[in-house]
């Protein structure tokens, strides 16, 4: 009788942890999936010039801080209830700051050598989110690992940040900015292929 009990629980307990697991793993990709579609919107933005560069700048602000939490937030694992929650709070904030930059009638010229530079890195982001996004979801990053890459992604967005602030990013500036986008694409590939996976 104990050993069928002792069995049950077993089958209870491994069915839970796979169902949390399975769980985080989705709240993972999901946040991650939401962060190369808000980027997918400010490149649009600035392709047809209702986003201007200075714009642009303050929503990689936008977007570092919620790699940033995003970061924190999966390191430990799966995801707090309130911790979606302020994570979510922050994406609706960026969402609703990218609606307000493309509606407001402030437009910047998409053929600028400045709007060029600042098409690129974003371009750049939505790729390497992209990459973190699918490695995610097929499980070849664990939490930990997703972790320190939005805490790469993080310092990417900050850089971009300060070199539009101005409204204008300069050739030294895209180059030192491609410079950390290199190296975050190195650790994206080492942390995918490494023999750590979701489990």
């Amino acid at each position: 009788m104990n050993r069928n009990l002792l069995v049950t629980a077993l089958i209870a307990t491994a069915a839970f942890g796979s169902s949390f697991a399975a769980s985080a793993q989705t709240n993972a990709a999901t946040t991650t999936q939401r962060d190369v579609n808000q980027e997918q919107r400010i490149e649009n933005g600035l392709q047809n010039g209702t986003i201007t560069t200075r714009e642009n700048a303050e929503l990689q602000r936008d977007e570092a801080h919620v790699d940033k939490l995003q970061a924190r937030d999966m390191k430990n694992g799966p995801m707090t209830p309130a911790e979606k929650a302020q994570l979510t709070a922050a994406q609706n904030k960026t969402s609703r700051d990218i609606h307000q930059a493309k509606t407001n009638g402030i437009n910047g010229n998409p053929l600028s050598a400045s709007s060029q530079r600042a098409q690129a890195d974003t371009q750049r982001n939505i790729d390497q989110q992209q990459r973190i996004a699918n490695a995610v979801k097929d499980g070849s990053l664990t939490n930990h690992e997703a972790a320190s890459l939005e805490r790469g992604q993080s310092h990417v967005d900050a850089k971009e940040a300060r070199a539009g602030a101005n409204g204008h990013v300069s050739a030294g500036e895209q180059r030192r900015i491609a410079r950390s986008e290199n190296r975050q694409s190195a650790r994206i590939y080492d942390k995918k292929h490494n023999a750590q996976t979701k489990g």
